[in-house]
């Protein structure tokens, strides 16, 4: 039987002891009734895979032991993925889920001139990526960023391989069949409306490239879902 995976974002390289915090202990102890002697599997979400052993089973501060730590490669290439928030957040959070799960490196909620702005709650969010990264057994966390304007995200982006995916009639390369992955890429999704074409040609005048996801129009959670696919499938 696999060990029950956790994670802890207090571990350092070497660290011996870990007081977990208050949700997670109450999980080990109260629910699963895991006790002194146990052992679990933990990660910080940067890569390391722990081994530990319970040494106080508190349902508040569990403190755990150390026994072994592994550091895993981060997936290569990375993989970002700048999508516009929509009004529907289960959507979103499905997307976040969705994606994490995949292995997408980084996510940036994008505000465009056609977003229909929501409250942006972080917290929960990054706990949606952080379950499913356990679901998943995965030991780097995606990055999360809080919400972004277009205009930065195109002035300031300095990844080797750049796309925006838009519905507008315009040349277009496929992206599941003639795009190859650098070592690093990001794809742009826009909002339900689509991205303004100023926003367009501002992106292009940028260096990105316009790529299709398909040749149906989508929504914006199930074309991030497609980009992410289709990335991790080209890598």
């Amino acid at each position: 039987m696999s060990l029950p995976f956790f994670f802890t974002d207090t571990y350092s390289p070497g660290q011996k002891l870990i007081v977990l915090d208050e949700d997670t202990s109450r999980h080990i102890a109260g629910v699963l009734r895991k006790g002194k002697g146990d052992e679990i599997l933990l990660t910080d979400g940067k890569g390391t895979k722990a081994i530990a052993v319970i040494i106080d089973d508190n349902k508040k501060k569990c403190v755990v032991e150390v026994s072994s730590a592994v550091t895993e490669e981060k997936p290569q290439p990375e993989i970002s993925i700048a999508i516009s928030l929509i009004k529907n957040t289960s959507r979103f959070e499905w997307f976040l889920e969705k994606a994490t799960e995949i292995g997408i490196t980084e996510i940036i909620p994008l505000l465009c001139e056609r977003t229909e702005k929501e409250k942006f709650r972080f917290d929960r969010l990054n706990n949606i990526l952080v379950s499913a990264m356990l679901q998943s057994k995965q030991s780097w966390l995606p990055v999360l960023h809080q919400p972004t304007t277009f205009t930065d995200i195109i002035q300031l982006n300095q990844t080797k391989q750049k796309m925006i995916a838009h519905c507008l009639k315009r040349n277009k390369r496929q992206l599941s069949t003639s795009v190859q992955l650098f070592q690093s890429s990001m794809i742009l999704i826009g909002p339900e409306g689509d991205f303004s074409e100023k926003e367009i040609n501002a992106a292009l005048e940028k260096g990105f490239e316009a790529v299709a996801l398909g040749t149906t129009r989508l929504r914006t959670e199930t074309a991030g879902m497609v980009a992410a696919t289709l990335l991790k499938h080209l890598s």
